[in-house]
């Protein structure tokens, strides 16, 4: 089902809502698009006309100041016109449905809706329902998935480590509450990764993860053994119900990422974090500061990524 709504009846790209159901060459192509845009902003203008004349709707029913902004910069950087909604003070903060609130602002003429929403499937229940011209980009809905950020984390990884084949990968943390665990466990595996693990106490791992294609650690030395790249991820202590840990304190002796911890990764082994960190809680300062860390690149990489699936989907180049 999602294959057949993100691609049209061409096999183009229309919308960009999971990983799930997209083969290993669309990955290739975003990441490959990407590259064309990397030097977009080394330029003294930092824009390309690619989307001129074409209105993007930046529709966030979360708060968020990475994902948001760096999907501005990049409609912005293609030569959109972008609209951001604040949805705390909008019509849908005043009982109109969000499908009342998508068809008003098609009303005015918009091309995309970059979508985040607190419920699982929200960016797919507006992209079955949108007009034929108009395309939909998951910016994160509930615990289900955030495509574009385990794209941006997969373009740092092959930017460093090229083969996937030879890559084994942790992914450290809150896994149970982690739209973009999800993500970027299909990523990996679909993109060929040798291995992925999932490390985390039972309390933060969703009802039998194994099937997603990893293997599953409850100790942190031994999940981060010869590993190549290792991504730790933020307590999302926001939708959290009950106490699922003793304390932030008892996490971070248990499965925080220390240089000591470190030491059992491989020696070239990458750190990365999709953002916001908790310094102290899920990474020591000087390993997020570190030589191995390629945090703040992700960040920039995000530009890019965000540019290649907009381009993409409102057929500005070629898929």
């Amino acid at each position: 089902m999602s294959r057949t709504l993100q691609l049209d009846a061409g096999g183009r790209l229309r919308h960009f809502l999971t990983i799930e159901g997209l083969g290993r060459d669309w990955l290739e192509r975003i990441m490959d698009t990407a590259e064309s845009f990397e030097s977009v902003a080394a330029q003294k203008v930092k824009k390309v006309p690619l989307l001129r004349g074409k209105t993007v709707v930046n529709l966030f029913f979360e708060t968020s100041t990475r994902t948001r902004t760096t999907f501005e910069l990049a409609a912005k950087r293609l030569s959109a016109d972008v609209l951001n909604i604040n949805v705390a003070v909008s019509a849908t903060a005043k009982g109109e449905s969000l499908l009342d609130t998508v068809r008003n602002l098609e009303a005015m003429g918009v091309d995309m809706f970059v979508v985040r929403h607190a419920e699982s499937g929200a960016a797919h229940f507006i992209a079955r329902h949108v007009a034929p011209h108009v395309s939909v980009v998951n910016a994160g809905d509930g615990r289900h998935a955030h495509p574009t950020q385990a794209m941006l984390d997969m373009f740092t990884i092959r930017r460093h480590k090229r083969d996937f084949s030879r890559l084994t990968v942790a992914i450290v943390g809150d896994i149970l509450h982690s739209r973009v665990a999800r993500s970027q466990i299909h990523a990996l595996n679909t993109l060929g990764a040798r291995e992925v693990r999932v490390v985390a106490p039972r309390t933060l791992l969703p009802v039998a993860v194994e099937r997603l294609g990893v293997r599953v650690c409850h100790d942190l030395d031994a999940g981060l053994e010869d590993v190549d790249v290792v991504i730790m991820l933020r307590l999302q202590k926001e939708r959290m119900q009950g106490a699922l840990l003793p304390s932030e304190r008892e996490f971070y002796r248990c499965f925080g990422l220390t240089a000591a911890r470190l030491r059992q990764a491989r020696p070239d082994c990458l750190v990365m974090h999709p953002g916001p960190i908790n310094r102290g809680v899920e990474i020591a300062s000087e390993v997020a500061d570190g030589s191995r860390s390629v945090i703040l690149e992700q960040v920039g990489h995000g530009i890019a990524i965000r540019m290649a699936v907009m381009a993409l989907a409102l057929g500005a180049v070629q898929g």
